[in-house]
C-alpha cells in the first residue's frame, strides 16, 4: 500500500486583502501518495499556483487542513519545511555566475551549517543526483549559457539534493518544445517509480498529463476540483466538460482531441 504522502481536509485558498478574504478554492479535501505523479489542470487564473504554492508552505490557507507525513504543515519550522519538501518555481531568477553544479549545491543548505559549506556527505549527494539526471554535461556550465530545458534539469537535480520526499513543480514544461516535454515528464515520473518521490505539478499539457499522471486534478472555476485516474476522467466525460472549444473534439477512446478544419 502506498504511503500517504499530503492529506488535505476542507482547505480553502485564495489571498487575504485588508477588509476581507478572497478564496480562490474552497472545501478541497484530496490525498497525495509516495511513488506517485499527479499533475493538476487548468486555465489560467483559476489559482493552480496559488494551491501549489499553499502546499509548498509559501502562502498560508484561509481555511482547512493540510498534513504532510502526518504533521500540520503549521507545525513544521523551516528548516524542516525545507527538509520535506522540494518546490521548482516557473520563475528563472538570477543565480549570477554559478555552475550547474553549484546551484545544485545550494540544495544541500537545509542540512548545511551557518556559511553553507559543502561536507562530504554533501558533495556525494551532489554528485549522485547529477548521475541520476543524467546532466554530467551540464556540470561546469555557467547556468547563464543554459536552454529552457537544461535549466529545468538543473532545478530539478538541485531539489532532488534536498532529499524531500514531496516535489512540487509549478508549470516544469513551460516554454519547451515538445521533445524536452515528454523528456522532462518522463524524468519526473520515473523519480515517482524508482525513488518513490510524491512528484505534484501543475501543468497546461493536458495530452501528455492524460499519458503520464497517475493522477489528474481538474480545477475549474464553475465545477471546482475533479479528481480521478486519467482513464476515469476520460471516460465519464470529465475531460470533455474540462475542456470545451469550438472546433476541437476530445476523443473518448484515444484520448486524443481532434480539431475540425473549416471547409473551403
Amino acid at each position: 500500500m502506498k504511503e500517504k504522502t499530503v492529506e488535505i481536509r476542507n482547505l480553502s485558498i485564495g489571498y487575504k486583502t485588508k477588509n476581507s478574504l478572497k478564496p480562490l478554492v474552497e472545501n478541497l479535501s484530496a490525498d497525495l501518495f509516495g511513488g506517485e505523479l499527479t499533475c493538476l489542470l487548468g486555465a489560467n487564473g483559476v489559482g493552480k499556483s496559488t494551491l501549489l504554492r499553499t502546499l509548498s508552505g509559501f502562502l498560508p490557507k484561509l481555511a482547512g487542513e493540510i498534513h504532510i507525513l502526518g504533521k500540520a504543515i503549521g507545525d513544521y519550522s523551516d528548516k524542516e519545511l525545507a527538509r520535506t519538501i522540494g518546490v521548482v518555481l516557473t520563475e528563472r531568477p538570477n543565480v549570477g555566475d554559478l555552475s550547474a553544479t553549484e546551484l545544485i549545491g545550494l540544495g544541500r543548505s537545509p542540512y548545511t551549517g551557518f556559511w553553507g559549506r559543502l561536507n562530504a556527505r554533501d558533495e556525494i549527494v551532489v554528485r549522485n543526483v547529477i548521475s541520476r539526471i543524467k546532466i554530467e554535461a551540464l556540470a561546469d556550465r555557467q547556468v547563464l549559457t543554459l536552454s529552457d530545458g537544461e535549466w529545468q534539469k538543473v532545478m530539478i537535480a538541485k531539489t532532488l539534493a534536498q532529499e524531500t520526499p514531496l516535489i512540487c513543480l509549478d508549470e516544469p514544461t513551460a516554454f519547451l518544445d515538445f521533445p524536452s516535454k515528454v523528456e522532462i515528464m518522463q524524468l519526473l515520473l520515473d523519480l515517482a517509480r524508482r525513488a518513490g518521490k510524491t512528484i505534484f505539478l501543475s501543468t497546461h499539457d493536458l495530452e501528455l498529463a492524460l499519458q503520464i499522471a497517475d493522477t489528474l486534478w481538474l480545477m475549474d472555476k464553475k465545477n471546482g476540483m475533479t479528481i480521478g485516474t486519467p482513464d476515469e476522467l476520460r471516460l465519464n466525460g470529465s475531460i470533455e466538460n474540462f475542456f470545451r472549444c469550438d472546433g476541437v473534439v476530445f476523443d473518448r477512446e484515444t484520448g486524443f482531441f481532434k480539431i475540425h478544419k473549416p471547409q473551403l
